[in-house]
C-alpha cells in the first residue's frame, strides 16, 4: 500500500518489497473468500532470520486484539463483510531486516494458515523511542533521505571536494544492503544471535564497518594504496556507491577492486542511510595512523632529504570516515549522538579490520578506555608528530622535531541542506594550544600508559636539544597545474647575528594521499651562505617531463629539504603540493522535467602540447539516470576542445546531483559535478 510507504518515509525506495520503519503501525487489508464468523480466532506470526525464535525476539506470535501490549500487536481498523483492515505495530527495538508474515485462522478446532508475504523493517529516526531518533527534521532529511553528497579531499593548504552518489534508494540497493549483513563473519558463525542483535544500531554499525572492506570476509571493497591499480578500477574513478554495490553482488560477492578511504566511507554511508541509521561523511586532514597506541607518530627522512617508508606509523594528507547517529546505552546518556565508524582497513580490532562506534564526545574528552577502538580514533586527530633523521650508513636515528599541533586539522563535512563545508574540529577536540587540549591529551596518555612521563615523548629528548639557528619554508610561486612546470622557492632565514653556511639536500617525490612514495622525480643540493638575519630564496623548478610518468590520480608531489648548519641539528622543511586538473564543464541544455529526456553537454580542453587518448566519460546521478553512462571520447589533439552530448532521463523531482568522471592516458580522473533542478 502506498499509504504505508509515505507514513513510514520509505516512498523513495524503488524496492519491490515493502520497506517499513520499526515502531510505527502499518496497515494491511485482508480479503477472505467468505464472511468471517465472530467465533473465529485470528493469530499473526512475524519472523526474521534463518532460525527465528520468540526467546531471541526474532519471532512473534500475536492475536488480533485491542490490547496495548509492549511487543508486536495487531488491531482491527475497519471491517466490511469479507474484508478486514488490520493495523500492525512493531516494537521500537525490533531487529531490522527481512520479515515473513503469516496468519492462522482457528475455527471450531480447525486451523488453516496462510502466508501474507514479506516486508523489510528498518531503523526509525522519526520515532522518539528508537535509538536512532533524530529530532531535527532538516538534519533527518540530510542524513537519512539525501542520496547525493560531497566528500572533502586534498590537503590542509588545498581542500577540494568530490561529489558522491550515495543512491540508497536505487533499484536493488536495499536488498544488497541486507546481503551485506548476511555475508558477515558474525552471521556465518552464529546466524541466530547475529540476527537477534540487529535491533542495536551500534552492533549493526560495527558489523558494517567490517563488511565494507573485504579484508576478513567477503566484504564489499578491496583497498589498494600502491599507486598501481591494474586488475581493477583506480579508486579516484568511482562516482558513487551504487555501481560498487551492484558489482559486488554481480561478482558473486567478491570484493570490488579498488577502494581508498573516501570510497569505503561513501559506500558505508549508503548502507547506513539505506537501513535508517542517520549518517554523514567526515574528512580529517593530517590524519595520524598510530600503530602502537602511544599517541605519537614517527616520520623519517634521510640526510639527503628523502622521505623514508620506515616504521609503520604514518600521517595521511586526509582520511575519510563516517559518523552514525544513535544513543550509547552501553556508555550512558552523555556519549550518545555522533559515533565514529570507519570501514577503511587500517588496524585490526578484536581480530578483524573494523573500527567503531567510537563516541565523538568521548574522543573530545580523552576517554580512550571506552568501547570501541577509542585509542586509534583519538590518535587520528590528536597524535604528536615526531620527525627523525635516519642515518643508513650506521643505522642510527636522531630525533629532529616534535610537533603537537599539526595532526587533526580542518575536520570537514557537508552542511545540512547546502553544498558548503562545515568545520567540526571542535567537536573532536578542544582548540589546539588551549590548556584543556593538553590536559585531555595527558589524560588519554595516562590511561593508555599508566606510568607515562608527563611531557613530550621521552625518547631522544635530552639536554642536547638546541634551538635551530635557521628557519625554512616552501612558498609556491607559480600556478600548480598538471602539464605545467611546478615552481616554488625555499625561503631560508638566518635567525642569528653570525654568518651561517647551510647545506641543503632537496628531493621531490610523487605520492599517494596516504603518504605512499611513488617515485623520485627531482633532486638538488646547494650550499648557501647566509649573512646575519639574512633571508634568501632558493628556486625549485620541476618540469612536466620530470613528473608526468609518475604522477598518480592524487596529483600530489611531496617536496622535502633537509637543511644542515655545520654541527647543528638539521631543519626539515616539507610541502605537499596538489596540481590542478584542467576543468571539465557540464551544462544542461534543456529545462529538466520528470520523465522527459534532457540533453547535457560536457566540455573539455586538452591543455597539453601532446594528444590525449583512451578518453572515457562516466556519468551517474540518482534520480537523473538509471545506472550509469559510459561514453568513449575520441582522441584529442594538442589544445583541442572536446564537446560531448548525452541524454539523461530524470525519474524524481527536486534538486539532483549529476556526477562525471573523465579519464584518459594523461589525466586519470577529472571530476565534475552539476546540480540540476528537476520539475514535476
Amino acid at each position: 500500500m502506498t499509504s504505508n510507504r509515505s507514513a513510514h518515509h520509505t516512498d523513495k525506495f524503488s524496492s519491490q518489497e515493502l520497506p517499513l520503519r520499526r515502531g510505527r503501525p502499518f496497515n494491511l487489508v485482508l480479503i477472505f473468500n467468505r464472511n468471517l464468523d465472530s467465533r473465529e480466532i485470528l493469530e499473526f506470526t512475524v519472523s526474521t532470520g534463518p532460525n527465528p525464535s520468540e526467546s531471541a525476539r526474532t519471532k512473534a506470535v500475536f492475536p488480533l486484539s485491542d490490547g496495548n501490549s509492549g511487543g508486536w500487536r495487531a488491531a482491527l481498523g475497519a471491517s466490511n463483510n469479507n474484508s478486514l483492515t488490520i493495523s500492525v505495530s512493531s516494537p521500537a527495538n525490533a531487529p531490522i531486516g527481512r520479515y515473513q508474515m503469516s496468519l492462522q485462522i482457528s475455527s471450531q478446532g480447525h486451523v488453516s494458515s496462510v502466508n501474507l508475504g514479506a516486508f523489510i523493517l528498518l531503523f526509525n529516526p522519526w520515532l522518539q523511542e528508537d535509538s536512532v531518533f533524530m529530532s531535527n527534521s532538516a538534519e533527518r532529511e540530510e542524513y537519512v533521505q539525501e542520496d547525493a553528497g560531497i566528500i572533502y579531499v586534498g590537503s590542509t593548504n588545498r581542500i577540494s571536494m568530490v561529489g558522491w552518489n550515495f543512491g540508497q534508494f536505487e533499484d536493488d540497493i536495499l536488498s544488497i544492503c541486507l546481503s551485506v549483513l548476511d555475508k558477515s563473519l558474525n552471521f556465518r558463525r552464529d546466524p541466530a544471535s547475529d540476527v537477534a542483535r540487529r535491533n542495536d544500531p551500534k552492533y549493526v554499525g560495527r558489523v558494517l564497518s567490517a563488511m565494507i572492506n573485504g579484508n576478513d570476509d567477503n566484504g564489499v571493497l578491496a583497498g589498494n594504496w600502491s599507486g598501481s591499480y591494474t586488475g581493477g578500477r583506480d579508486p579516484r574513478n568511482w562516482n558513487g556507491s551504487v555501481e560498487i554495490l551492484k558489482e559486488w553482488k554481480k561478482s558473486g560477492f567478491r570484493p570490488v577492486r579498488y577502494g581508498q578511504c573516501w570510497v569505503f566511507a561513501g559506500t558505508l554511508n549508503t548502507v547506513m542511510r539505506c537501513l535508517g541509521i542517520p549518517s554523514r561523511v567526515i574528512t580529517n586532514f593530517n590524519s595520524a595512523h598510530d600503530t602502537d597506541r602511544n599517541l605519537s607518530v614517527d616520520v623519517y627522512y634521510d640526510a639527503q632529504g628523502n622521505p623514508l617508508d620506515k616504521g609503520s606509523d604514518s600521517v595521511w594528507n586526509f582520511h575519510v570516515w563516517n559518523e552514525g547517529w544513535f544513543v550509547r546505552s552501553d556508555l550512558g546518556p552523555s556519549y550518545g549522538g555522533w559515533q565514529v565508524l570507519d570501514a577503511t582497513p587500517q588496524e585490526r580490532s578484536q581480530g578483524v579490520f573494523q573500527c567503531g562506534p567510537a563516541s565523538v564526545t568521548a574522543v573530545r574528552e580523552g576517554d580512550v578506555n571506552l568501547d570501541f577502538d577509542m585509542p586509534f580514533v583519538f590518535a587520528e586527530v590528536n597524535a604528536d608528530r615526531i620527525t627523525w633523521i635516519y642515518n643508513s650508513s650506521n643505522g642510527t636515528q636522531r630525533q629532529n622535531s616534535l610537533d603537537t599541533r599539526s595532526v587533526g586539522k580542518y575536520m570537514s563535512t557537508k552542511a545540512v541542506g547546502s553544498n558548503s563545508r562545515v568545520d567540526i574540529t571542535e567537536k573532536y577536540k578542544y582548540p589546539e594550544g588551549s590548556s584543556q587540549e593538553r590536559q585531555v591529551y595527558q589524560k588519554a596518555l595516562g590511561k593508555l600508559k599508566p606510568n607515562a612521563s608527563f611531557g613530550p615523548t621521552s625518547a631522544g629528548f635530552g639536554t642536547e636539544e638546541q634551538e635551530p639557528s635557521i628557519s625554512g619554508k616552501f612558498k609556491i610561486t607559480g600556478i600548480l597545474a598538471v602539464g605545467k612546470e611546478v615552481n616554488l622557492v625555499l625561503l631560508l632565514k638566518n635567525l642569528t647575528s653570525d654568518v651561517k653556511t647551510v647545506t641543503v639536500n632537496m628531493t621531490a617525490w610523487t605520492i599517494v594521499y596516504n603518504g605512499t612514495l611513488v617515485h623520485e622525480v627531482w633532486k638538488d643540493s646547494v650550499t648557501i651562505s647566509l649573512d646575519p638575519e639574512e633571508e634568501v630564496q632558493q628556486p625549485v623548478k620541476i618540469s612536466y617531463a620530470q613528473y608526468e610518468k609518475y604522477l598518480k590520480a592524487d596529483n600530489m608531489i611531496r617536496i622535502t629539504a633537509v637543511c644542515k648548519v655545520s654541527d647543528e641539528a638539521e631543519v626539515v622543511v616539507e610541502r605537499d603540493v596538489i596540481l590542478d586538473n584542467p576543468t571539465l564543464t557540464l551544462e544542461v541544455l534543456d529545462q529538466a522535467q520528470v520523465r522527459k529526456p534532457v540533453n547535457v553537454q560536457m566540455l573539455f580542453s586538452n591543455p597539453l602540447d601532446e594528444p590525449v587518448k583512451d578518453c572515457v566519460l562516466m556519468v551517474e546521478g540518482s534520480g537523473l539516470l538509471r545506472g550509469n553512462l559510459k561514453i568513449d571520447v575520441p582522441t584529442l589533439s594538442p589544445k583541442e576542445q572536446s564537446r560531448v552530448r548525452f541524454e539523461i532521463l530524470p525519474t524524481r523531482s527536486g534538486t539532483k546531483q549529476l556526477l562525471a568522471d573523465f579519464s584518459c592516458n594523461k589525466f586519470p580522473a577529472i571530476k565534475a559535478m552539476l546540480s540540476i533542478d528537476v520539475a514535476e
